[in-house]
């Protein structure tokens, strides 16, 4: 085994030099790593990681920002890989890419992180209350709970034994500790402590996947209703500039029923970021009635940070999202957004001078992403505990081009694409998901779950709405040709409908108090009343009665009010009562 030495506030395991410099990638000599070692480079001794190894030269992608680094300056191999820090703590914590708190990073250097300051993840000196799960002489296995701590105020902390770990625990402790001291020692003589470290690239083992059964709730009607996600399934939004890809996973990092969100701010602007770390800390969650940041884990690596540290912040997300998975927790991780991560793969492949693919992007860049990805799943843990991590990826295509290489990637691996359309925004229709080229495939696996736990008619409605929405695209091209009174009264009954559709149930008000969230009964109930509405339509058009007298109705007025009302079931019933009362009087008539 190599002798381990330190210098400084660092452990290494060989010591080399700056051959050569090219913004964040540094050549070293005099080191041999392994592939995905993590380094230290210069006098100022910026974390880097090795990504290719020639010969008896070691190429470095480094974290930090490399102005005045030169060749002849020290570099450290630390013989391990990049790791995260697992452990009570994480939860409420803002981090940057490689996982330095952002709180005690601005309390040391101010507004503008500086480079060289090292933090540690996870404050080392805090005492948690630890309960025991076993007793003295159990045997334990990878991924047994050994005990709890009460990490927030519905959140238990699962404290689970490493996985590659097991045996008898010979002795365990209740009481206070740190993440850091021994809480239990097995019969080998290896002592258990609060706190894991797992290499950021590696997936987490699980003992069995499962199928996505069921559905990631989100409250918003377009995703629920039309393009559902399981839970353990991926998504992607993309969109062009302006389209609402960050208002959409901001909310649905808000309302999800997941019970643990991991939100990726990779590479987006500074004051978006800023928009999410100023507004998860005020915000209320719904089912609890605690603030939502303390089931929250942020990362945030803006367009102004040293661009390789964005492509190691969504492996240290994904890391993160696992670990409370494994705990047996509902994890929904938001990455906004792939397509920055893109660019700082292809920035750093550039400078290592490889062959360029497509749009100059690297050749490896589906196989990353499928990597990625494919971390995402519905699992039976170690422990026997069912949990899932949910991913949903925005994606910012150039010029809203979904034909570009990360679009193209993307829509390979997800399962459901919910696609942002430029037209819709400039209508002012929001969320501007386009319900004609987006898809969900989960949909037909998760209508069993739909009808046994919110309605029987689920499945039936959504496919009437798809259908209403399609007729009406079919009809839009009659319409520009020969204009809409041109059409017979039932099709036009049906682009009336499709409007309904579209205005009363799509359109959602992420920014108004009752419209942000819509739960599921009401997502049925809307939909039934517009569907009666065109069934009763359809039977007094058939009688005689013109299509003006049905528009008019004060029921149809009231029908697209009645989602921003409090006290929805009570209005919604009386709105339909109206609507029933109202046709009747058209059938006399």
């Amino acid at each position: 085994m190599a002798v381990r030495k330190e210098e400084g506030d660092i452990e290494y395991k060989e010591k080399g030099e700056i051959y050569r410099v090219a913004g964040p990638v540094v050549t070293a000599t005099g080191i041999r790593p392994r592939m995905y070692d993590v380094v230290y480079v210069g006098e100022e001794k910026l974390m880097g990681e090795v990504i290719k190894i020639a010969l008896d030269k070691s190429v470095i992608q480094v974290y930090e920002d490399t102005s005045g680094v030169r060749p002849g300056e020290p570099v450290f191999d630390t013989g391990q890989p990049l790791l995260v820090d697992l452990a009570p703590g994480l939860l409420g914590s803002i981090y940057d890419g490689i996982q330095r708190p952002l709180p005690s990073l601005a309390s040391a250097m101010g507004d503008y992180v500086k480079r060289g300051l090292k933090a540690a993840a996870l404050d080392e000196k805090k005492k948690w209350e630890f309960k025991p799960a076993v007793k003295k002489g159990a045997s334990v296995s990878p991924g047994s709970v050994l005990g709890t701590v009460q990490e927030a105020m519905y959140v238990e902390h699962r404290v689970l034994v490493p996985p590659g770990v097991s045996g008898k625990v010979k002795g365990i402790d209740d009481g206070k500790f740190t993440v850091t001291e021994t809480i239990a020692e097995l019969e080998d003589g290896r002592n258990l402590t609060m706190k894991q470290r797992w290499p950021v690239r590696v997936s987490r083992p699980v003992k069995e996947r499962l199928m996505p059964a069921m559905p990631l709730v989100t409250g918003q009607r377009v995703f629920d209703f039309m393009f559902p996600i399981a839970k353990g399934g991926t998504a992607a939004i993309p969109g062009g500039f302006g389209t609402g890809k960050t208002v959409s996973e901001h909310q649905l990092a808000k309302w999800c029923d997941a019970q643990i969100v991991v939100y990726i701010g990779c590479g987006e602007r500074g004051n978006e970021m800023t928009d999410v770390l100023t507004d998860f800390p005020k915000l209320e969650d719904s089912r609890t009635g605690r603030p939502l940041m303390e089931r929250t884990v942020l990362i945030a690596n803006t367009s102004n940070m040293p661009v390789a540290a964005r492509e190691a912040s969504v492996y240290t997300g994904i890391t993160i999202a696992e670990y409370f998975r494994d705990m047996g927790y509902h994890v929904a991780l938001m990455a906004d957004s792939t397509s920055r991560w893109a660019e700082a793969m292809r920035e750093i492949s550039s400078r290592l001078e490889e062959m360029p693919g497509e749009e100059g992007f690297p050749a490896y860049l589906s196989a990353r992403l499928s990597e990625f990805y494919e971390r995402a799943g519905r699992v039976t843990s170690l422990s026997g505990q069912e949990g899932s991590v949910s991913v949903v990826g925005a994606v910012s295509p150039s010029g809203g081009d979904f034909s570009e290489p990360v679009t193209q990637g993307t829509l390979r691996i997800v399962k459901v694409f919910w696609a942002l359309d430029t037209k819709l925004r400039e209508r002012r229709h929001f969320p501007s998901v386009n319900w004609l080229t987006s898809y969900s495939l989960y949909a037909d696996m998760l209508d069993e779950w739909f009808r046994q736990n919110t309605s029987p008619k689920w499945p039936d409605l959504r496919r009437w709405a798809g259908k209403t929405l399609q007729e009406e695209a079919e009809l839009d091209e009659i319409v520009k040709l020969v204009g809409a009174d041109a059409l017979p009264e039932d099709q036009q009954l049906t682009l009336e409908t499709a409007r309904m559709i579209r205005e009363y149930f799509l359109q959602q008000n992420a920014f108004h108090a009752v419209d942000t969230f819509c739960p599921l009964d009401r997502q049925v109930k809307l939909m039934e009343a517009i569907r009666e509405f065109d069934t009763l339509a359809r039977k007094v058009l058939k009688l005689g009665t013109p299509l003006r007298e049905v528009i008019a109705l004060k029921s149809r007025e009231g029908l697209s009010r009645v989602k921003f009302e409090e006290k929805f079931d009570e209005v919604i019933g009386k709105v339909t009562e109206q609507m029933t009362a109202e046709f009747k009087k058209l059938e006399v008539a």
